[in-house]
């Protein structure tokens, strides 16, 4: 009972950690660069799984062809927008777009494309969340100068289909197959590379690192890649298993709410307005989980 549900805050947990560890290493690494090789190293992690625990179900071409276009979209292609989003209008704006926008998305396709439809009460603790996530970005940001590009939202807006469209095709290729969430993940993730492998080659982008790691470097890479790559891989799958697409898409965007946690953990201030509309953000998932 609420598994789905329960991964899904679990992954939003492991990426609002694991965020503070890859802001650090953008000091070794590019952004396709460091997307790179937190894959391949998750990909390892993931191959060892796997060996342990081999598929127990019979997948068709067809569908590890749907598990690799899945990890192309949302993993290579979604990431990829993003990043040019970030670097055109900013994380605050890009976040605001891309974290507004997933669900609504997601949740759209999901009825056209596996005809999963969602209760008026899920409607209303999706946009309880969603409201409150972009009321938080805004008093994160507050000071900070607003850019405005109309081709940085358009890449923001893509970098959100690119999330709908691998949730959406996640959500019906495991609950069609039954495959387990490891060797989904290892798949997916897998198509991910391939997409951000081709990208680097045609805009001729550096593989290595910019300066040398050094023994925290790798340490830093390693725990980074483990809770925020493997460890979230893993649950989101877990997640889009037993739960609505629209909702564990949803539950994702409390990432932002949860790094808070993060920061006030670490010793940063967080205002009362911003703890007020975490609470709200709270009330919002309550809803989804118990509707």
């Amino acid at each position: 009972m609420y598994v789905g549900e329960i991964a899904a805050l679990t992954t939003a947990c492991c990426w609002a950690i694991a965020a503070r560890m890859f802001q650090l290493l953008g000091a070794y690494f590019s952004p396709l660069a460091l997307n790179l090789w937190k894959g391949v190293l998750a990909a390892g992690v993931l191959s060892i799984v796997t060996l342990f625990n081999p598929i127990d179900v019979d997948l068709s071409s067809t569908t590890i062809y749907w598990l690799l276009l899945s990890g192309f979209i949302g993993i290579g292609l979604g990431d990829t927008f993003f990043f040019r989003a970030l670097n055109t209008i900013g994380d605050s704006q890009s976040i605001l777009v891309a974290e507004t926008l997933a669900p609504i998305f997601t949740a759209l396709l999901a009825m056209i494309w596996i005809n999963e439809w969602l209760t008026w009460q899920q409607w209303i603790g999706i946009a309880i969340v969603i409201l409150s996530v972009d009321v938080i970005i805004k008093l994160q940001k507050r000071n900070e100068q607003q850019l405005f590009s109309l081709s940085g939202y358009v890449f923001a807006a893509l970098a959100a289909v690119c999330q709908a469209v691998g949730a959406v095709i996640s959500r019906d290729v495991l609950t069609s197959t039954g495959i387990d969430a490891a060797n989904a993940s290892l798949y997916r993730l897998l198509g991910g590379l391939a997409a951000i492998g081709i990208l680097m080659l045609f805009m001729r982008r550096r593989f290595t690192p910019l300066k040398p790691l050094g023994k925290s470097g790798v340490k830093l890479l390693l725990w980074a890649t483990l809770l925020g790559t493997f460890a979230a891989l893993y649950l989101q799958m877990i997640a889009f298993a037993n739960t609505k697409a629209a909702i564990v898409q949803t539950l994702f965007a409390t990432s932002v709410v949860l790094s808070l946690l993060v920061a006030v953990f670490v010793g940063d201030k967080v205002n009362k307005k911003t703890f007020i509309w975490s609470l709200t953000a709270l009330v919002g998932v309550s809803v989804l989980i118990l509707s």
